[in-house]
């Protein structure tokens, strides 16, 4: 059994028998050649949630940029300072790749 939430950066993680999640199965977010190059600006700094729900409408996909851009946020939310260029994923891509 896996966690079901489409949302979830734990959507592939096994869920043990009893009942916890099991060591982390990352959600890949795949490059596409419609990713926008994006400049954290200071309304969003330590705010990848703010950008999630602007970009994409649900607030609960913050994680796809430190997925996307694993090279230079360490720390999805720490990391997320104004200045940082960033990749933001295409929102189509991102609902093929996730199915939301």
């Amino acid at each position: 059994m896996t966690a079901d939430n489409n949302l979830s950066p734990y959507g592939r993680t096994e869920i043990t028998a009893s009942g916890y999640l099991d060591i982390l199965k990352p959600r890949p977010v795949p490059i596409n050649r419609d990713d926008i190059l994006f400049e954290i600006t200071p309304e969003y700094t330590y705010r990848p949630d703010l950008l999630a729900y602007i970009t994409y409408g649900k607030q609960e996909l913050w994680w796809v940029f430190a997925q996307r851009n694993l090279d230079i946020l360490k720390d999805p939310v720490f990391d997320f300072v104004a200045g940082t260029k960033i990749y933001l994923p295409d929102p189509s891509a991102l609902k093929n790749t996730l199915g939301v």
